[in-house]
């Protein structure tokens, strides 16, 4: 059999073109994976591929990966020029001021962050964006400030009647009520705020388009703040130095040079903030240092030192013996020497052990240290009083029998496995709540809350993971603000980051039981961190291995990729099908052959439960030319509300990350009305072009979390450089009953599966976690 191409997380759209330019984040190499030379194994159904000719950029991994990221504005005009100034530096602290300065600013910020931890009310107070504003609402009603109920713009209605069939509701699902679900809103910009940021861009030659979105990146202040430091334009999506040096040009002449300390701090931020769209939530102050020297940064080792002196990174040691050099226990407390130079990526302590320096943003510092102390906290108050003998007896499985009995004794339990070990973590959820147990499960996607609910019964046991932080579903808060919940089992755990993983345990009270279950094999997150991994990387709680395997063909193909090997399998239903294709024209006509005539006509499955997923957003074969040529087969109309019409296939993202299929159902003065999987959704008008687009294709990432019937995956000739193992394998899953591969690109499908593995992440929770004392370490560690 054959496999598919792999992607690392990165962003979308405009964000995609400048992924390269996040030159410090190790691990890019995947997306340039080259196809081996040797021969690849037989197809199950079809002839071989050939490579096809036309270049298709593949899917980046972090930011966008998910979903697609909301369309940034052209900054390709954004100055007349590129390249760093070059007006000579402004002048630099001595040595021993700087010395001092850096001793100074940064014992004063560690004193003060450890100061904030020891309180509860400011763990995770460096969060930002949607996990902001939900720990934001968490803690208005623990505080009392404000009623649950506050949060909502209207109460639930009756129940809505079924879905339609378009929306593959489980057969033997009960009906559910239906909750409107409106998008937000964008934030109200102020008309003059608006005119000031447009005069200072047009002054320094930038494009008129940036301004709302440097509005809602800086604030009512961006006028003023552009002004006195140009570089703050880097803030706003899509801008790359080069332009912000030639802004910077143009409103400060000879005053600014390539190592001016605000264009420094700025790069700095810059560079950090494209890493966490990689994945990553810190970097190695080498490859920091590297990345400024490349953008022309005559002494990096100042600019990072500067960086962190103006708070705009924070600087981490990993390994060594904290106590010796003065490091805090969250070695955060890195020595004189090394706050000075940010160190090498590795150095060694006085006692020659190993050092790892590292930089990374507040956000995702204080998300992970109050991700691990929630976790460390759930693991120590778990309640163990009741008896589930008799429920692990009574389960349904083995490994359900194991995950009960294990969750009996633990607060933290991971739990990993396929398709088909979901039924565990049901039966886990029916087993508490026969015993009295508030028991619910958190699916990443309302497909997955159908597929669960369905599972377990009861569909009341399911909600989706960003239903249930923001109230919209589950029990509610108790009188202490804490999710009602005495036991939380979140699927497809590895789509959590580290912000909204840092809000969700937050949201636990003590003694709540928690289980993490996901496969291990897919995509990761679309934001920072990987939770997942360094979950069961710390062995920080007991760990569950599903002993079921994914049944049929399909299932015996996706189990050979996770351990490297593309098998040829036996699909005498024609569960797997391989179409050969020769270039990417011939893949977009095959493609829609697929969708609207062939896998209809052999499975009775209708072309609005076939779900097409390709490698890249852009290209000659990526989701914008696929969705094109699939509307125009499947619902052709002249796009007269914003470019959709009543019946086209969408995917909304709401935020960063979260991908919602819908369909267009009508639009008015109110926005665009979608049905989004019996949901309605209203995404007001100015939302439209930013969060809206077809989705007859998807990207992997995209597509991570959901199933349906039949899934096309679409591999044009140049897709070999985005092909990865977890790539292939995210995308070959999500078929339930039928997969066809439309394969262009021979022999570099088998060489990423056994190749190719998934992009390192370079993240700090793991070493937090294993740093964490627990009262049965060595139990839990066994």
């Amino acid at each position: 059999m054959t496999a598919l191409p792999g992607d690392t997380p990165g962003t979308a759209d405009a964000t995609a073109e400048d992924a390269s330019a996040a030159a410090p984040a190790p691990g890019d190499g995947a997306a340039d994976a080259t196809p081996s030379d040797g021969g690849s194994k037989a197809p199950p159904a079809a002839g071989e591929g050939e490579p096809g000719a036309e270049e298709s950029a593949p899917e980046s991994a972090a930011g966008g990966g998910g979903a697609e990221a909301a369309p940034e504005a052209d900054a390709s005009d954004a100055t007349p020029g590129a390249g760093p100034p070059d007006a000579a530096p402004a002048s630099e602290l001595s040595e021993a001021q700087a010395e001092l300065a850096a001793q100074r600013e940064l014992r004063e910020r560690i004193e003060k962050r450890k100061a904030e931890k020891a309180a509860p009310i400011s763990a995770g107070g460096g969060l930002s964006g949607t996990a902001a504003d939900l720990l934001a609402a968490v803690r208005a009603v623990e505080s009392g400030e404000k009623a649950g109920t506050a949060f909502f713009a209207r109460p639930a209605p009756a129940p809505a009647p079924a879905p339609a069939a378009s929306q593959r509701p489980a057969p033997d699902q009960p009906p559910r009520p239906a909750v409107p679900e409106a998008a937000p809103a964008a934030q109200a910009l102020s008309p003059e705020a608006l005119d000031a940021v447009r005069a200072v861009l047009a002054e320094g030659g930038a494009p008129e388009a940036l301004a709302r979105p440097a509005l809602g990146a800086l604030g009512e202040q961006a006028a003023e703040l552009l002004r006195t430091d140009p570089w703050h334009l880097l803030a706003v999506p899509g801008v790359r130095p080069e332009q912000a040096d030639g802004f910077a040009r143009a409103l400060l002449g000879g005053e600014c040079g390539p190592d001016d300390g605000r264009r420094t701090a700025a790069l700095v931020g810059w560079l950090l903030e494209r890493a966490a769209l990689q994945g990553h939530t810190a970097l190695d102050a080498g490859a920091v240092r590297t990345a400024l020297a490349e953008h022309a940064v005559r002494d990096p080792d100042a600019a990072v030192l500067n960086a962190v002196e103006e708070g705009v990174a924070l600087l981490f040691r990993e390994g060594g013996d904290p106590e010796a050099d003065g490091a805090g226990a969250d070695g955060t407390g890195a020595d004189e020497d090394e706050a000075r130079e940010a160190g090498p990526a590795e150095d060694a302590d006085a006692a020659g052990e190993p050092v790892r320096v590292l930089l990374g943003l507040d956000r995702y510092a204080l998300a992970e240290e109050s991700l691990a102390d929630g976790l460390a906290r759930l693991v120590n108050t778990c309640e163990k009083a009741a008896d589930w003998t008799e429920a692990a007896a009574a389960a349904p499985s083995p490994s359900a029998a194991e995950l009960i009995r294990t969750v009996a004794s633990a607060g933290l339990v991971a739990h990993s496995g396929g398709e088909a070990a979901r039924a565990e973590p049901a039966a886990l959820i029916a087993a508490a709540r026969g015993l009295g147990l508030r028991a619910l499960g958190a699916a990443h996607s309302e497909d997955g809350r159908r597929r669960l609910a369905a599972a377990t019964g009861d569909p009341d046991t399911a909600v989706t993971l960003a239903g249930l932080l923001s109230g919209a579903q589950g029990p509610g808060r108790d009188e202490d603000g804490a999710l009602a919940l005495d036991l939380l089992v979140v699927l497809d755990a590895p789509q959590l980051d580290v912000e909204g993983a840092a809000v969700l345990v937050e949201a636990l009270a003590d003694g709540a039981r928690l289980v993490l279950s996901g496969d291990p094999g897919v995509l990761g997150s679309a934001g920072a961190g990987r939770v997942f991994a360094d979950v069961l990387a710390a062995r920080a709680c007991p760990q569950v291995v599903s002993r079921t395997p994914d049944p049929g063909p399909i299932g015996e193909l996706v189990s050979g990729i996770g351990i490297g090997e593309l098998n040829q399998v036996d699909a005498p239903g024609k569960e797997v099908v391989i179409v050969p294709v020769r270039d990417a024209g011939e893949a977009v006509h095959r493609t829609v052959q697929l969708v609207a005539d062939s896998v209809p006509r052999a499975f009775s499955i209708p072309a609005e439960e076939t779900q097409v997923i390709t490698v890249g957003h852009g290209g000659a074969a990526g989701t914008r030319v696929l969705n094109e040529a699939l509307k125009q087969r499947l619902n052709p109309g002249p796009g007269r509300f914003g470019g959709f019409d009543p019946g086209d296939r969408v995917v909304h993202v709401p935020a960063p990350g979260r991908a919602v299929p819908g369909v267009v159902r009508s639009a008015d003065a109110e926005g665009l009305h979608l049905d989004c999987g019996g949901l309605p959704v209203v995404v007001p008008q100015e939302r439209v072009e930013s969060s809206v687009r077809h989705g007859w294709a998807l990207s992997a990432h995209q597509a991570a979390g959901m199933r349906w019937p039949a899934a096309v995956v679409v591999l044009p000739g140049d897709a070999a450089r985005g092909l990865s193992r977890p790539w292939v394998y995210t995308a070959f899953s999500r078929g339930e009953r039928h997969l066809s591969v439309v394969h262009g690109v021979d022999r570099a499908l088998p060489h990423a599966v056994a190749e190719v593995p998934a992009q390192e992440r370079t993240t700090r929770l793991r070493p937090l976690l294993e740093a964490l004392p627990t009262p049965d370490a060595a139990s839990l560690n066994g």
